[in-house]
């Protein structure tokens, strides 16, 4: 028996709602039986590919996997020709697992196909216990810098990620969560299906996400909401006409949002509605969570929290030297002013083991002493919650001898009445080494030339002058990816 669904093995729960996608379910014994049967036929099967829609025959082909022992490789059915080309080159599955009616693309074609019966007699779980170093998932990233690399998930960082948010959010298994989001990544996947199973408690997957979803099954005791800033923002945005959701999301005992910042105004118009606050975490594909703010902590819009347990966590400059962190006991230490800027490194049982087929890439990603670089900027608030600023790659703009985080600029643009989405970049500039240059989704048909030193002065009042946009552009919307995150490099003035 694995040790990462001990609710697996039956008793008390045996009976209890595992999965729910629309009006198809199982419970934890018809989950055993279907996985448990499934992960017989896996075993020495290398990787195994899943095609993941949002459905019971991914969650069940992914729990099976993980039963087996065998590495699951989750694709996303939106991957175009040459990016799922890659993956399957790089991962080298030996079979696909896909539903029954599932189409699948040419690239998959030459593997092994097993159609997945979601409701299955099967048989007894193996009971063979995994390494916890060995492989779980093979996660690909984004892709932004060159193709997608394959972040190789071990067992240990499933469990210690799940059982430390379960500690900080107070997670049990009379937790009923419902969300939307896909299962190809770690959000939707680790924390949104094998979360719940985890901890011998309940998932209501909606298929596709709606305010009207959300609100059926808060209303039908679910207790906890996961969620991306773009849905919570249509919350947002419903919530004014819409009294019914206001006292659907108030009765939730946990709103959480993650995956990209959830911009202020939001955060404040939902609490405004409902009375509840939503928190967010910190984390990425190649460490799972690092950090998040706790059920029973204060949480303040813009901030992702303190470290989770286990996780270590520091900023430092360009050249190594360290900003701020916690010590072993989670005690703040060093500059804790709101102001400091600095990379975020991590390192803990949270960590991916390596990117695969990439020993150049796995390398450069630690230092030498053993931590992960993020690639994340942040400050680190005197109350010692971490407050993300951007992406050192994009969201690092060096400024007029300041290091100046695009988050802060955005946030501040939000807060203005005219404005509906925002995006800041830097471009060179002779004299500033950087400046910075807003892009903006106005609220309906405005005098964009008036509005554009408009809010430029609302920056430098709110913040401070140096961070003042020195030119804006309008836009009809963003671009922005399956998880509703910003492609700022799609972002020209074309």
């Amino acid at each position: 028996m694995s040790s990462l669904f001990p609710a697996l093995v039956g008793g008390s729960v045996a009976e209890r709602s595992a999965l729910r996608f629309g009006d198809r379910s199982l419970t934890y014994a018809e989950l055993a039986a279907s996985a448990g049967g499934l992960a017989g036929r896996l075993g020495g099967a290398g990787r195994v590919a899943v095609w993941a829609t949002p459905t019971l025959e991914t969650a069940v082909s992914v729990v099976a996997a993980l039963l087996a022992g065998v590495p699951a490789v989750p694709l996303n059915p939106k991957s175009g020709e040459g990016e799922l080309g890659h993956i399957l080159s790089d991962s080298a599955p030996s079979v696909v697992l896909c539903g029954p009616g599932d189409d699948l693309p040419d690239a998959l074609k030459g593997l092994e196909r097993i159609d997945v019966q979601a409701y299955s007699p099967g048989s007894a779980v193996p009971p063979a216990e995994a390494d916890p170093a060995a492989p779980a998932l093979i996660v690909y990233t984004s892709g932004t810098t060159g193709p997608p690399k394959g972040a190789v998930i071990p067992r240990r960082s499933i469990a210690s990620t799940l059982d430390a948010l379960a500690e900080a959010w107070q997670w049990t298994g009379d937790d009923v969560l419902v969300h939307g989001l896909p299962l190809f990544h770690v959000h939707g996947l680790i924390l949104g299906i094998l979360g719940p199973l985890r901890r011998g408690g309940s998932v209501r997957h909606l298929g596709r996400f709606s305010a009207e979803g959300v609100a059926r099954e808060l209303n039908d005791g679910a207790t906890m909401l996961f969620g991306v800033p773009t849905m919570y923002h249509r919350l947002a945005e419903a919530l004014g006409e819409d009294a019914e959701l206001a006292k659907a999301l108030g009765r939730a005992r946990l709103l959480v949002s993650g995956s990209a910042a959830l911009p202020v105004h939001d955060h404040e118009r939902i609490t405004a509605a409902t009375g509840r606050r939503v928190i967010e975490r910190y984390g990425m594909t190649e460490t799972l969570m690092n950090t998040s703010v706790r059920a029973d902590g204060a949480s303040r819009p813009g901030t992702v929290g303190v470290p989770l347990p286990g996780v270590d966590l520091r900023l430092v400059e360009e050249d190594g030297t360290t900003i701020a962190g916690y010590d072993t006991d989670g005690a703040p230490t060093g500059a804790y002013d709101g102001e400091s800027v600095g990379e975020i490194q991590v390192r803990g049982p949270n960590l991916f083991s390596e990117y695969l087929n990439r020993p150049d890439a796995t390398a450069a990603a630690f230092t030498e002493d053993g931590w992960f670089r993020t690639g994340d900027m942040a400050v680190i608030d005197p109350d010692g919650s971490v407050r993300i600023v951007g992406r050192k790659a994009t969201d690092l703009i060096k400024s007029g001898g300041y290091k100046i985080g695009a988050g802060e600029i955005e946030n501040a643009l939000l807060e203005h009445p005219a404005v509906r989405e925002a995006a800041v970049t830097g471009e060179p500039d002779d004299d500033l080494g950087e400046r910075i240059v807003a892009w903006v989704v106005p609220q309906g048909d405005l005098d964009t030339a008036a509005l554009g030193p408009e809010l430029s002065d609302h920056v430098a009042r709110r913040l401070s002058p140096h961070k003042r946009p020195r030119v804006v552009h309008f836009l009809r919307s963003l671009p922005r990816n399956d998880m509703g995150k910003i492609l700022k490099r799609a972002l020209t003035r074309d």
